[in-house]
């Protein structure tokens, strides 16, 4: 059984930090990308970035670039999405999912469900 767990949302002023997790569990990170989406109110659901176990590379959409680092520790089977510098436009839903293979990133299987930030001005 493959479950994703998002976890640590919360509010927060703009130019602060927050991390957010993600427990897995029923698979190998190794077999699958752990990617992070978000949805904002009355937007639709969009990438923010990925993790690749087999080869511990990430990858960052242009809105977060520079602020958002995504990191893992396997021990825990976590990854972790650190958010830095965060804006107004960071308000959203940020979900945690397992790609369909290791290296597809924003095809998704599994989805988790997700834990609500918001970043007040």
């Amino acid at each position: 059984e493959v479950q994703l767990q998002a976890s640590g949302g919360g509010l927060v002023q703009a130019g602060g930090s927050l991390r957010l997790s993600c427990v897995a569990s029923g698979f190998s990170f190794a077999d699958y990308a752990i990617g992070w989406f978000r949805q904002a109110p009355g937007k639709e659901r969009e990438g923010v970035g990925c993790f690749r176990s087999f080869d511990g590379r990430t990858d960052y959409q242009d809105p977060v670039k520079d602020r958002f680092t995504i990191s893992s520790d396997n021990a825990k089977s976590t990854v972790y999405l650190q958010m830095n510098n965060l804006k107004p436009e960071d308000t959203a839903v940020y979900y945690c999912a397992a790609g369909v293979s290791a290296l597809r990133c924003y095809q998704i299987a599994y989805w988790g469900k997700g834990t609500l930030v918001t970043v007040s001005s």
